[in-house]
């Protein structure tokens, strides 16, 4: 199992490169930057608000309350009730696009939202 999962994740990884040529991996800095006091709006229409108190809202339907933070050069949140947190790879292809990328290959795309 875990070789068909290994083999899938690299699978995307792959199809994912042509794709993402323009995409340029941001560090710790960066992502505090583009995402504190700003909202993200994503492909499947969810919105999700990053506020420097370290709470985030995300809206899909219902809303659900998060928290948020910079480790390293990885994007963390936690949403309650689990009590682990997931960090992301964040990478930007221009000023205001965004994808969040989790340690098997999911890739969650978005834009900034101008305020």
């Amino acid at each position: 199992m875990r070789a068909i999962l290994g083999t899938v994740a690299l699978s995307l990884i792959v199809a994912g490169t042509a794709d993402a040529q323009d995409w340029i991996l941001m560090n710790g800095d960066e992502i505090a930057e583009v995402l504190t006091d700003r909202s993200v709006t994503y492909d499947n229409g969810a919105t999700q608000r990053f506020f420097a108190s370290g709470r985030t809202l995300y809206t899909h339907g219902e809303p659900s309350w998060g928290s948020w933070e910079v480790r390293g050069n990885e994007y963390c949140s936690l949403w309650p009730p689990s009590p682990t947190w997931d960090c992301y790879v964040v990478q930007s292809a221009n000023p205001d696009e965004i994808v969040f990328l989790d340690d098997f290959g999911n890739r969650f795309e978005g834009r900034i939202v101008v305020e």
